[in-house]
């Protein structure tokens, strides 16, 4: 397919941007710390397919096996993924003023995390050959990958800024680790499709929900999170209470 079809991929993670910018709508974070934020993320796709090609292709792995496919999605996919998102919440906002709040936390890292959903979702329509292999994979990604990068983020973000204000909970590495986890088995469901060995084709049935359990329960966890986020900083702040607008509806 056209690179030039392929630049629609970029709508999805557009859109999310603009909603999770509208839960922080009263307090906004400034426009250039989150395009920095944002372009940090799409260029870390850039390590993360160097990594992962090293891995591949140095440890010889077969993704057409189990456990080929399982290292792939913890390990090769998940992980070096996950940590690339880490990384630039870390170096590009971390250490800035404008985060001072908790809500930030989930703000600025699925920032991250859609700007790496945005490069990879563009380069995964590039490849396309087919226009119904195009419509598929648009469609997929924007309803499970797409969201699901911004979740896995959100975990970061948000877990970090409750270490950051609060000195509870497990961190920015305890959110990395749960968003591995839940990275590498919503992979782990699409790759062992493809890795069943004969008669066990029937487990397909049982793999291809995962994704779509995976980022329901995801996101309904970042609701709760970011409600709780909105509320301690409200109160922080009683002169200016937040007004979740834009992401009322997902809040509720």
């Amino acid at each position: 397919m056209s690179f030039v079809y392929a630049l629609s991929g970029m709508l999805p993670a557009l859109l999310a941007m603009y909603y999770v910018d509208r839960l922080d709508a009263k307090r906004p974070e400034p426009r250039w710390q989150l395009r920095k934020v944002a372009i940090f993320g799409g260029l870390a796709t850039l390590p993360c397919i160097a990594v992962q090609l090293g891995l591949t292709h140095g440890l010889k792995i077969d993704e057409h096996t189990p456990g080929g496919a399982l290292f792939t999605a913890f390990i090769t996919a998940g992980a070096t993924e996950e940590i690339a998102k880490a990384l630039v919440v870390y170096f590009a906002i971390w250490r800035h003023p404008a985060f001072d709040e908790r809500v930030d936390g989930i703000v600025y890292a699925t920032r991250a995390g859609l700007g790496f959903a945005l490069v990879e979702n563009v380069g995964y329509l590039a490849g396309a050959t087919s226009a119904g292999g195009f419509a598929g994979i648009f469609v997929v990604r924007a309803l499970l990958a797409v969201p699901g990068h911004a979740i896995w983020a959100a975990y970061m973000g948000y877990f970090a800024a409750k270490k950051r204000f609060d000195g509870t909970g497990p961190g920015l590495l305890g959110g990395l680790a749960i968003a591995i986890v839940s990275h590498g088995l919503y992979d782990a469901a699409l790759f062992l499709c493809g890795a069943l060995p004969k008669g066990a084709e029937f487990l397909v049935l049982v793999l291809v929900p995962i994704p779509v359990v995976v980022i329901v329960v995801g996101l309904r966890g970042i609701r709760k999170h970011a409600a709780e986020a909105l509320r301690l900083d409200a109160l922080m702040h009683p002169e200016r209470p937040h007004l979740p607008v834009g992401l009322g509806f997902i809040l509720r």
